[in-house]
């Protein structure tokens, strides 16, 4: 059977982010985690509750998802779009409106922990081991906020 494309999905994220202590003032270290399905690398993302601003969104996800609190600017850096798998036969069309987060805490619990790996990686590594072409080029553009 065909799979059928469904309606476009809108969802926000986060791009988790620490300076490393090199020197080099654009030299940054990002924050993936797993998803929670497949084991893939990811950068914190999710949907836009009632009630909610999309900045105050993506703050809530790094949270729960990554447990992770920092500085956040209400502007979106960056959009990516991927496939989001509903069930065998249909799928939406994810565009992500993406947040930078800079990392001053890293909670030792957090809602997700037990469902999720988090890691952090030199910013190439991280665009290397995620798969959304445009989520690559976002991560490896951005070079922090001081």
């Amino acid at each position: 059977m065909a799979r059928k494309k469904r309606d476009s999905l809108q969802q926000i994220a986060v791009l988790p982010y620490r300076f490393r202590d090199d020197g080099d003032a654009s030299s940054i270290d990002v924050l993936l985690i797993t998803s929670r399905e497949t084991g893939r690398w990811v950068i914190p993302k999710g949907n836009i509750d009632s009630g909610q601003t999309p900045h105050g969104a993506a703050v809530s996800e790094a949270l729960e998802e990554a447990g992770v609190r920092g500085r956040t600017e209400d502007r979106v850096i960056g959009h990516y779009r991927y496939h989001k798998y509903r069930t065998r036969d249909h799928w939406d069309i994810a565009d992500v409106a993406v947040f930078a987060m800079e990392v001053t805490h890293e909670l030792g619990d957090w809602k997700e922990k037990t469902e999720r790996k988090r890691k952090w990686f030199p910013r190439a590594k991280a665009a290397d081991r995620v798969s959304e072409k445009q989520l690559k080029a976002l991560i490896l553009e951005y070079r922090g906020e001081r």
